[in-house]
Parts: C-alpha cells; sequence; structure tokens
C-alpha cells in the first residue's frame, strides 16, 4: 500500500469546526467521502472536499495509483497561525478578536495499477 498526502495550509476556518467533518471521512473510500461532503451543510466541507480531490489526484498523476481503489486513512486538522486584532469597544477600551486559521492533511492509500 502507497501513502499519498495533500495539505491544505492556511485555511480560513477553526480547526476544531474542520475535525468534526473530517471525522465523518475517515476511513472511507475516495469516492464515498466525496458524496459525503457534498451533502454536509458546513462551510468547511467545500475546502475538505478540495483536498480530497487534490489527494486523489496526486495518487493518481504522481503515483499512479488506480482511482477506484483509493481510501482516506488519515484526515488531520492542525493549527495555524491566528489572527489576532482588536475591536474598539465603549469608554475608550478594546477587545481582542482572534481569528483561528487551519492547515488541513489527507492521506490516502492504494494499491498500483
Amino acid at each position: 500500500m502507497t501513502e499519498v498526502r495533500a495539505l491544505a495550509t492556511n485555511q480560513p476556518v477553526s480547526p476544531r469546526k474542520v475535525r468534526l467533518v473530517l471525522e465523518a471521512i475517515r476511513g472511507l473510500t475516495v469516492e464515498e467521502a466525496l458524496d459525503v461532503l457534498q451533502a454536509l451543510p458546513q462551510p468547511s466541507a467545500r475546502i475538505v472536499r478540495s483536498v480530497v480531490r487534490s489527494a486523489a489526484a496526486n495518487a493518481e498523476n504522481n503515483h499512479a495509483l488506480d482511482p477506484d481503489g483509493l481510501r482516506v486513512k488519515a484526515a488531520i486538522a492542525g493549527d495555524a497561525t491566528r489572527l489576532r486584532r482588536y475591536k474598539a469597544r465603549s469608554r475608550g477600551r478594546v477587545s481582542p478578536r482572534v481569528t483561528r486559521l487551519s492547515h488541513i492533511e489527507i492521506v490516502v492509500e492504494g494499491e498500483a495499477y
């Protein structure tokens, strides 16, 4: 079995929200995972779907793996840099505003032709 990965860095969604989507596709075939991601209402499902398609394309074009036999082996969402900003509040005060970004990694495995 050969493992191929695809990585999407600095995606504008919290890793905690992405992990909920990734749990739904872990262990599925690539076709099943794409169908599940198409049906999910979360906005992060669209980002994950493009990463799964990228991993499948990497496996087929770079490693000569059969695209029908690919399976999602691992789906990981990690913390990326955080955008720290401030929001003006009343009486001249400020409150922190943190935008979390995430790195999404999809690992697929399959057999060669």
